[in-house]
């Protein structure tokens, strides 16, 4: 039954009147901020290459159903399937445990997450990171720091594919997400890992000739979900053809609460720190030949951004096969549709659970049978009625 009558109507529509009309003022502004990249619009054209994703899987997509322990399951695929790390943690792991797992006592790289704390020059996962909880302090821990820890991961693994991986042709690498980052302790993004990175792809070119290009691209941005309005108003890639175009910092600045989320090395603020979580430069790129097709937030990798038409063009041709999603890159869908866990692969992980909390209360299990029966949360009947 609605609550809306015929008054509340008429008052509902006034308030929404009035913010509108005071409103306005903000849609001129940014009308004003977005006009000039109305003449930067370039045209795409595809270019055939090899496309590699990288996907860790996502924490909120794979929660367990009975997990009173809070299990979540770190794996991270191409999508090529090929696997690189899986794992089980808990938020009240033995942080020294899980140091453990990546770096042997001498020091010696035992994973990929090893091999980039060694390279960087730390020696535990807190010193890489200062959201996860110190080895040995017994204060109350908040689950977060794992999605932190996953991240790192994935930026593991990004790194150990470049440096390593025998590249047969010129390969568009594309990322998870905007290449920025603030999961790192000081600037060991910027100043540490980053180098890293245009070091291996320096290096596959020098050895192989091999062109490595990086990019992320994301589902969505806080700028682009500003600008969106505006952008079609203004008639700002709804061309006809494939377009993107560069976003200026000024208008990251005028977005994100936090500038240094903004701020890359190519922008020089008078007494703002260095850039410490910013390595690649953002475009919109619309990969569709319709006005309403999708527009997405494309990083490029700031030493890279001389190459953004070629780049863009790898992009294209990756994205026009995009299936389910049409437009984004498939590489990536692959990517997700690899590391999700689903159907089998779900309840199996389900049952490895219960049989361990089984096999932990022994002689109890009975009672943890009868336990798993009862309903958690009875207040969802009201919706049956």
């Amino acid at each position: 039954m609605s609550i809306i009558d015929e008054l509340y109507y008429s008052k509902l529509s006034e308030y929404i009147r009035d913010c509108v009309t005071s409103d306005q003022s903000m849609i001129k502004r940014l009308t004003a901020e977005i006009q000039p990249l109305r003449s930067s619009v370039r045209p795409i054209t595809p270019r055939t290459t090899t496309s590699i994703s990288v996907v860790g899987t996502d924490g909120g997509n794979n929660t367990i159903k009975f997990d009173p322990y809070m299990i979540q399951i770190i794996r991270v695929v191409d999508s090529n399937n090929n696997e690189y790390w899986m794992e089980a943690v808990t938020p009240n792991i033995d942080i020294a445990e899980l140091n453990a797992r990546h770096l042997s006592p001498g020091g010696k790289a035992l994973s990929p997450l090893g091999e980039m704390m060694q390279l960087l020059g730390v020696s535990s996962l807190s010193e890489l990171s200062p959201m996860i909880p110190v080895p040995g302090k017994h204060e109350l821990v908040s689950p977060g720091w794992i999605q932190v820890y996953r991240e790192l991961m994935e930026w593991a693994i990004l790194l150990s594919i470049i440096r390593n991986y025998q590249f047969g042709s010129d390969t568009l690498v594309i990322f998870d997400g905007l290449l920025r980052s603030k999961v790192f302790a000081r600037d060991l993004f910027t100043r540490g890992y980053i180098p890293l990175i245009q070091e291996a792809i320096g290096e596959a070119y020098r050895q192989n000739r091999r062109r490595i290009y990086l990019v992320g691209l994301a589902k969505r941005s806080k700028v682009l979900d500003r600008y969106r309005l505006v952008m079609w108003l203004e008639g700002i890639l709804t061309d006809r053809f494939p377009s993107y175009v560069e976003v200026p910092r000024e208008l990251e600045l005028k977005t994100y609460i936090w500038s240094e989320y903004a701020r890359g090395d190519d922008t020089g603020v008078a007494g703002k720190e260095v850039n410490k979580f910013v390595a690649g430069k953002m475009f919109f790129a619309k990969f569709g030949d319709h006005p309403y097709d999708p527009v997405w937030p494309v990083d490029i990798l700031q030493s890279q951004v001389q190459d953004a038409d070629i780049i863009m063009g790898h992009l294209l041709a990756d994205a026009l096969n995009g299936f389910p999603v049409p437009f984004y890159p498939l590489s990536l869908q692959r990517a997700h549709d690899n590391a999700a866990l689903v159907d089998f692969d779900f309840r199996l992980v389900q049952d490895l659970i219960i049989r361990s909390i089984r096999d932990s209360v022994g002689s109890k299990s009975v009672d943890l049978d009868v336990f798993r029966l009862i309903d958690s949360d009875p207040s969802r009947r009201r919706y049956d009625i």
